[in-house]
């Protein structure tokens, strides 16, 4: 395991120390990414952030850096108008802090349509793959443009955004199918040590499964996916990390843990924030 994903607002910045402290010494043994959050703003704001990601993560250079959590229908135009983060990104990559560049969003495939038809150059694009996502607002689906345009497919939330759909399928079912679609890695959230375990064990085993195995699991899902109650992150805020909100002026889900950790912390977004005694 050797690719490592991170964000500028994760933790508000403790996450990237962190791995920062955990890489010392065998960072070129690692591929590093991590993500800006400018979600709209302007390219000095991302040249800002990829200087504290890089202090943080004890590095001279990102290979992959990804515009974090496409989330909005005008995220793409923000994106790409004149001194959006598109600049900072080409800027980036020009003066050798990036290797790759790319953008992430589990909110919803067409947005991800609309910023590769920006014609920015992406080398990669990050989405939630699993046998849910196949029958709903599916981005696997889209995974075709993306390996006819060779841009490498990430896929994330194998096991859902908290592991919510193991019960109708074990964990080894769904990573098994999400590491059997055409993607360049498949990342997966461990938060603890047997997940790491259980992680490594389906993934030292792995034999990707025939078209017929992945079929039968599409099918199995089809009765857990009309309302979308196993990817949230497609129907809800919950998933939505504080800044991208913020940026746009829409609300806030004030039980997440990202937004708690940001509105008790000194915030670095530019905006004052909500008062959560009311």
């Amino acid at each position: 395991m050797t690719f490592y994903d991170c964000c500028w607002e994760y933790s508000r910045g403790k996450s990237e120390d962190w791995l920062g402290k955990g890489l010392k010494g065998v960072r070129e043994k690692a591929f590093l990414m991590t993500k800006v959050c400018t979600h709209g703003r302007d390219a000095a704001l991302a040249m800002q952030m990829l200087e504290q990601s890089l202090r943080r993560l004890q590095a001279d250079h990102l290979d992959l850096w990804q515009i974090h959590g496409v989330t909005c229908q005008n995220d793409p135009d923000l994106f790409i108008r004149s001194n959006g983060a598109a600049e900072a990104l080409h800027k980036a990559k020009q003066e050798g802090k990036v290797r790759f560049v790319g953008f992430t969003g589990h909110k919803g495939p067409d947005i991800h349509l609309a910023m590769l038809n920006t014609g920015f150059p992406f080398d990669a694009v990050q989405m939630p793959l699993n046998p849910l996502d196949a029958n709903f607002f599916s981005f696997e689906k889209k995974v075709p443009v993306l390996v006819e345009r060779g841009i490498a497919p990430l896929g994330m939330k194998p096991i859902g955004g908290h592991g919510e759909p193991v019960g109708v399928f074990t964990a080894e079912e769904l990573l098994r199918y999400a590491m059997s679609l055409p993607v360049a890695t498949t990342i997966s959230g461990v938060s603890e040590p047997h997940i790491l375990e259980q992680n490594l064990k389906i993934a030292q085993a792995f034999v990707p499964m025939t078209t017929q195995e992945m079929e039968v699991i599409r099918e199995r899902a089809k009765p857990y996916v009309g309302d979308g109650h196993f990817e949230l992150y497609k129907t809800s805020i919950k998933f939505d990390n504080p800044e991208a909100p913020l940026a746009h002026e829409f609300p806030i889900d004030m039980q997440s843990v990202e937004v708690k950790q940001m509105v008790y912390s000194t915030g670095n977004s530019g905006r004052p924030y909500p008062d959560v005694s009311q």
